[in-house]
C-alpha cells in the first residue's frame, strides 16, 4: 500500500494568481497542511489515508501535528529527569529499562508539563478513533528514552495476537501513539520497524524473521520534531543504538478499543483536567491534589 493521493490543497500565490499546491506526501506519512493545522483536524481524505496505512502497514506518521513550544518544555524537563535516573542507576538503584542505554521513563504527570497537544492530540485521536471506533480509551502514559551509547534491542512485539492460534490476524484493538520532543533519525537511535508485520501470525522465530525480511525489509523511523507516529501494538520493532551525543525521548500513549480490559486509571495532578478534554478519547484518568510520583513510581502494563 502507498499513499498516492495528496492531502487537501493549500494555496500559494504566483505572479498575481492563486494556484493550488499540495503538501508533501509519501507512503505512510502525511504532512499536515496549514489549513488542517488551523482547523485542528484532518480532512476526510487524509483521515482515510491514515486509517488505511495503519490497517495495511501497521503505522502512519503525521508531521506538523504537535506544537514545538510544548515539546521544548517537555524536553528540558525530561532531560533533567533522565540524568536523575542515570545517577540513581549508577548508584545501583533499580531503574526500568530493557538493554543498555534504554530507559523506561515517564513524562511528568503534573502542570506545567501536561499539554493537550500530547495527551489528547486531536489528529492522533481522530486517526485512532477512525480505526478503533467509539469508546476508545487511553491506557498508558509513559515513554522510552534512548541514551547515547545504547545497544540494539532484540526484535519484538509489544503484544501478541489476541488469538495466537489463528492463522489470520484480527483487526486492530490497540494502537500506540508516539511523540518525540526532538527530531528522530538513525543517528539518535530511531526505532527500526517492520511494515505490515502486525498481520503476521506465529512466534518470532529466526526462520520467520528472515522470511519476512526477504519479503518486506525493515525500515528506520524518520520523524521530524512535531510528528506523531501511530502504530499497531503488534508491529515488529526494536530500539536501535544512539550514536549521537543527545538523549532522545519518546513519549508513548496506548489507545485501546472500548471492550478491552481496563488497567487501573492513570493518575495526574489536579489542575490539568482541561488538557485531557476530548470528544472521542476517554482519558481513563483521575486527578489528585498531590503531585504524583512519576519518575520512580511503578510502570504498570497497558493491558
Amino acid at each position: 500500500m502507498s499513499i498516492r493521493r495528496a492531502l487537501a490543497p493549500t494555496v500559494r500565490r504566483r505572479l498575481g494568481s492563486v494556484v493550488p499546491t499540495q503538501p508533501k506526501v509519501t507512503a505512510m506519512r502525511l504532512v499536515l497542511s496549514t489549513d488542517q493545522q488551523l482547523a485542528r483536524c484532518l480532512d476526510a481524505e487524509s483521515l482515510q489515508q491514515a486509517a488505511t496505512a495503519l490497517r495495511d502497514e501497521g503505522y502512519v506518521i503525521l508531521e506538523k501535528a504537535v506544537d514545538a513550544a510544548c515539546l521544548d518544555v517537555l524536553r528540558e524537563r525530561m532531560t533533567a529527569d533522565t540524568h536523575e535516573l542515570l545517577a540513581a542507576q549508577a548508584k545501583g538503584e533499580q531503574v526500568s529499562g530493557w538493554m543498555r542505554g534504554h530507559l523506561q521513563q515517564k513524562p511528568p504527570h503534573h502542570r506545567p508539563f501536561l499539554f493537550a497537544d500530547i495527551v489528547a492530540n486531536p489528529f492522533a485521536v481522530q486517526v485512532t478513533h477512525a480505526v478503533l471506533g467509539d469508546g476508545l480509551f487511553n491506557a498508558f502514559y509513559s515513554g522510552n528514552t534512548n541514551c547515547p551509547g545504547s545497544e540494539q534491542q532484540p526484535l519484538h512485539r509489544d503484544s501478541r495476537q489476541l488469538w495466537p492460534t489463528w492463522d489470520t490476524a484480527h483487526p486492530a484493538t490497540t494502537l500506540v501513539v508516539n511523540i518525540s520532543p526532538m527530531d528522530c533519525d538513525a543517528d539518535r537511535g530511531s526505532t527500526e520497524i517492520w511494515p505490515g508485520s502486525h498481520l503476521v501470525t506465529g512466534e518470532l522465530t529466526d526462520e520467520l524473521i528472515e522470511a519476512r525480511r526477504a519479503e518486506v525489509p525493515p525500515i528506520r523511523v524518520e520523524a521530524p520534531k512535531g510528528s506523531v507516529m501511530i502504530r499497531d501494538i503488534r508491529l515488529w520493532h526494536r530500539g536501535m543504538p544512539n550514536s549521537s551525543d543527545q538523549i532522545r525521548h519518546m513519549i508513548a500513549m496506548v489507545h485501546q478499543i472500548h471492550w478491552f480490559r481496563r488497567v487501573p486509571v492513570l493518575r495526574f495532578q489536579r489542575g490539568a483536567e482541561d488538557a485531557f478534554e476530548s470528544d472521542l478519547l476517554d482519558a481513563h484518568a483521575e486527578f489528585f491534589d498531590a503531585e504524583p510520583e512519576y519518575l520512580f513510581g511503578p510502570h504498570p502494563n497497558h493491558s
